[in-house]
């Protein structure tokens, strides 16, 4: 799954030893799936991990790693390259933005991919794009528009003929695709 090379488990050891109390780390990634995703390394403290996150044991600490992550982490590398300044910690997560998704892949996962792969570069030719905000019920698509689109005279032709026609096209097990944009600012409209 992820890769902590032997240097970056070294330096690890260091700065960890520098806390208080036994600290461990947590691998995470926010946003997974999507352009904003950020991979993340984190202290964690006994008691600060998720129930479900696994667990890898290293020589002088242990990585937890975040449950919901672990598809995006696929390939990852953890690295520490020294240098002239001391060195720098590096998290290489080629699969953090765009996923493998299957088809037993969370219904988040697949809306995501659908959106910023076949939604966005198209809503992208008018400064817009679409995201995901949640799924109620495992059947309805909450959406929030930006850019171009926030505000724009026409979203409700782009949300029906095409945002939701895409989205319930390809996963038939969502019923409807909610807006939840506040189209009355108007400032970056695409008109």
């Amino acid at each position: 799954m992820i890769e902590i090379t032997e240097s970056a488990q070294e330096y690890l050891v260091e700065l960890l030893s520098k806390q208080e109390a036994r600290t461990d780390i947590r691998i995470f990634i926010t946003d997974p799936g999507t352009p904003m995703a950020e991979t993340c390394i984190a202290y964690c403290k006994p008691g600060e991990e998720q129930a479900t996150d696994e667990k890898f044991d290293y020589t002088g600490f242990a990585a937890w790693i975040d449950e919901r992550s672990k598809p995006f982490l696929a390939e990852a590398i953890v690295d520490f390259a020294k240098d002239k300044m001391g060195g720098q910690l590096t998290i290489k997560a080629p699969n953090a933005k765009v996923p493998r998704v299957a088809d037993d892949s969370p219904i988040e996962d697949r809306i995501n991919y659908i959106l910023h792969s076949q939604v966005n570069p198209g809503l992208a030719a008018h400064g817009g794009m679409v995201n995901l905000v949640e799924v109620v019920d495992e059947e309805i698509a909450v959406l929030q528009f930006g850019g171009g689109c926030q505000g724009c005279g026409m979203v409700d032709m782009t949300l029906k003929d095409g945002v939701e026609k895409t989205l319930l096209e390809q996963l038939p097990q969502l019923k409807a695709v909610r807006d939840v944009t506040d189209h009355s600012v108007t400032e970056n409209a695409y008109y």
